[in-house]
């Protein structure tokens, strides 16, 4: 066996630790590595684990990449998707792509006796992704819209419903403007309530069918305002980006959501920061504590260094002795630390404990990722940083007299 790691676990679990300054000293190293630990797996997870809640809940409901026509403006009516170079079929079919679904939209007010409510009514086909709209669904059920005739049935955001005190199968009645024309008047009954908890989108839209939309906005059969395109992997959006706007035609653009809402990007950006400004401060805090334990430990045991010395071991081996043993002290910590983030993250996970306001996180609980390779990495990390950190102090080995060290007291 090598010498210095023979002679730092002899240290490591040497009874005489347990009646001496160096029981102190093991409880600090642990503890402060423990809770860099927790602290930063919490961090990561939590952090993560927003960012890609946000990005998929609201990926879910408006697509990755959107398509819509370049007569678009800010109005909420939806212009006409022009066909011309748009080839539906070679969107749908590219590997990088999961799902298309069309649509179009117009504003309107929802009008109950007492009260009312502006809203977008976004109009969807045949291809409505109903499973995936599945996991937004609060009460009620969603309808299938056949593009076959007008389907009257709604659903509302649950802010809505509940702005307006509606429930599934009430009735509701909706105003359409049109220009130079009278307003159009459409009873739709509630067939169900959403929640994205995405406050743009809860607070204006509401799902029906495209046929009405068509009708008030003169639209003809088969003609749409644009597309929802949902991807595999939404983390590669910027690279398949280019790929889907090959197909869309020169009078059309797409639009990923991120740029679509730019408020959510800020938002996520600020988790990206976030984070790396807590696992920098953690890591110092931890490397911090761990070259004080090794200068300590030195200082403690001037004597055996004096000893080793005289019998002839160099002053690297003397080194690698004190980095093993601290490394060692460290071991203990990682794995509490690993144990209680961990534990304290899977609670979260599954019990959703922690609660957020939606209006100021997009997001009711704390959603929590739990990637393996990330707990890894910040185990390994802080052990490979603190080894490397305590190189340096380790050298004041090297001014320690054998003569005088064996006389320290």
């Amino acid at each position: 066996m090598n010498f210095p790691v023979f002679f730092s676990r002899k240290i490591a679990f040497s009874k005489d630790n347990k009646n001496n300054l160096s029981k102190v000293i093991v409880y600090i190293g642990r503890v402060s590595v423990a809770l860099g630990i927790i602290v930063s797996l919490i961090t990561v997870a939590t952090g993560l684990g927003s960012k890609k809640a946000i990005e998929n809940r609201i990926s879910n409901f408006s697509g990755d990449i959107t398509v819509k026509s370049t007569r678009s403006n800010n109005s909420y009516n939806s212009s006409i998707l022009d066909q011309k170079g748009l080839n539906l079929k070679a969107l749908k079919s590219l590997d990088e792509v999961a799902g298309v679904q069309s649509y179009a939209t117009v504003s309107g007010i929802l009008r109950t006796e007492k009260n009312f409510s502006g809203v977008i009514l976004k109009g969807v086909g045949k291809d409505f992704d109903r499973a995936r709209f599945q996991s937004f669904m609060v009460a009620g059920e969603i309808p299938k819209y056949d593009e076959d005739g007008y389907n009257n049935n709604v659903i509302l955001s649950d802010k809505i419903a509940k702005d307006l005190s509606l429930k599934p199968n009430d009735s509701i009645v909706a105003i359409f403007s049109k220009e130079d024309q009278k307003p159009i008047y459409r009873k739709f009954r509630v067939s169900g309530t959403y929640k994205t908890d995405i406050k743009l989108v809860d607070d204006l839209y509401m799902i029906g069918d495209i046929n009405h939309v068509r009708k008030v906005q003169n639209l003809n059969d088969g003609e749409i305002g644009g597309l929802d395109i949902f991807l595999k992997d939404n983390s590669n959006m910027t690279k398949d980006y280019p790929i889907i706007e090959k197909y869309i035609g020169y009078k059309n653009y797409a639009e990923r959501v991120i740029d679509r809402y730019p408020q959510i990007l800020d938002w996520i950006n600020i988790f990206n920061q976030n984070i790396s400004l807590i696992i920098t401060i953690m890591l110092l805090v931890v490397v911090i504590n761990i070259v004080m334990v090794l200068l300590i430990l030195i200082i403690e045991r001037t004597n055996s260094i004096g000893l080793l010395k005289t019998i002839g071991a160099t002053n690297g081996q003397i080194r690698a002795i004190f980095i093993n043993y601290t490394l060692m002290i460290m071991v203990p910590g990682l794995i509490i630390g690993n144990v209680i983030g961990i534990g304290l993250l899977l609670l979260q996970k599954y019990f959703g404990i922690i609660k957020l306001d939606p209006e100021n996180y997009f997001i009711s609980t704390v959603p929590v990722d739990l990637n393996p390779i990330h707990i890894l990495s910040i185990s390994a990390g802080i052990l490979i940083i603190s080894g490397v950190a305590m190189i340096i102090p380790s050298y004041i080995i090297s001014k320690i007299s054998p003569v005088k060290s064996i006389k320290y007291d």
